[in-house]
């Protein structure tokens, strides 16, 4: 079966039994673990139980496909039903789950960790398409997504947050869901016993060094015409593991900003007053920067790095280019571009 973005959190969280195999996937392989571990944990108490789970390589069972009948049907000593996890799953593994499914052990979940895969990948279609299997997608989370875990995580520490806070770190530590819990883990236990809302200026001082700081550095270097810094730090931010979708999103966001400011004075306002409508508004330290941007392009010229940008998004998706080959290609075109009209 295939979910409708919706139904994806209410899934996660109360699986539907018809689906014994579910398939989980996507770049954000922190929020395919944690999805994976919250479905799992409806099948067992325990996703590490010795007796009613197991784990099994792509490798393991593509060199022994019948372990994979054998481990469902097998009896749990326990009582109950028995998870088994499947690692690094692949196209490989196709034939073998299509024929499981002819007929499933309704006491047994079978969760498929996978990476990205396409559309045209074969796994995704046989668990998109069958009635009881199901496919989990794990993109990076946009803003909205990561201010809902936000507010979630303090509501669940006991501890409020200010809605410009909230903001804020949606933006900046957004890549990687568990990357994103390890941040607020920290801020939570800075906060200790004070149970004052988290304000931005707090949020800048826990998580700035994370890969906010770098992301904030590429996108200023990228819109700052310095071609060669931005490169290095493009390198750099995929050498520390910082996902291709967190790079372009903090572009993409950076760009509307400068396109929304840019909109607004050619209404007659003045670049003060347009900034000043930017919600979270810019960090003190960067707004001769960003003033200097905002002067560097016309409306047309951004308008056409958005578009230039949404077109790296899609092409990312549907060819088999590398994704740092196209990056790295966009990156260098806008750092390089001169004012237009």
């Amino acid at each position: 079966m295939k979910l409708g973005y919706r139904d994806i959190e209410t899934f996660v969280k109360n699986p539907n039994p018809a689906a014994r195999v579910i398939l989980v996937y996507g770049p954000d392989s922190g929020l395919m673990k944690e999805r994976a571990k919250t479905m799992g944990l409806s099948a067992v108490d325990d996703i590490n139980d010795p007796f009613n789970a197991v784990t099994i390589s792509n490798s393991a069972l593509a060199e022994d496909p019948a372990r994979l009948s054998d481990e469902a049907n097998a009896m749990s000593m326990m009582g109950g039903q028995r998870l088994i996890r499947v690692e690094d799953a692949s196209d490989k593994l196709t034939t073998y789950i299509k024929a499981y499914l002819e007929a499933p052990n309704d006491s047994a979940l079978i969760i498929l960790e996978a990476g990205e895969l396409s559309p045209r990948s074969s796994l995704r279609k046989l668990c998109e398409k069958e009635n009881n299997a199901a496919a989990i997608p794990c993109y990076i989370e946009d803003e909205r997504d990561l201010s809902r875990l936000i507010r979630e995580t303090v509501q669940a520490a006991n501890l409020g947050i200010e809605p410009d806070a909230v903001s804020w770190l949606a933006i900046n530590i957004s890549g990687n869901r568990q990357k994103a819990r390890s941040e607020l883990d920290k801020l939570i236990i800075y906060k200790g016993n004070d149970n004052s809302p988290i304000t931005t200026a707090e949020a800048l001082e826990i998580c700035g060094e994370s890969g906010a700081a770098a992301l904030d550095e590429f996108v200023y270097a990228v819109a700052g015409n310095q071609s060669e810094r931005a490169l290095r730090l493009l390198a750099q931010m995929g050498e520390e593991g910082i996902v291709f979708m967190a790079t372009l999103r903090s572009l993409q966001n950076h760009f509307r900003k400068l396109h929304l400011t840019r909109a607004t004075m050619e209404q007659g306002e003045t670049i003060e007053a347009a900034m000043k409508k930017l919600s979270p508004p810019i960090f003190f330290k960067q707004q001769n920067a960003f003033k200097a941007q905002v002067n560097r392009f016309s409306l047309n010229a951004l308008s056409q790095i958005l578009d230039r940008l949404n077109t790296l998004e899609s092409q990312c998706k549907k060819t088999g280019a590398p994704v740092e080959t196209l990056c790295a290609q966009t990156v260098l075109g806008i750092s390089m571009m001169r004012r237009s009209a």
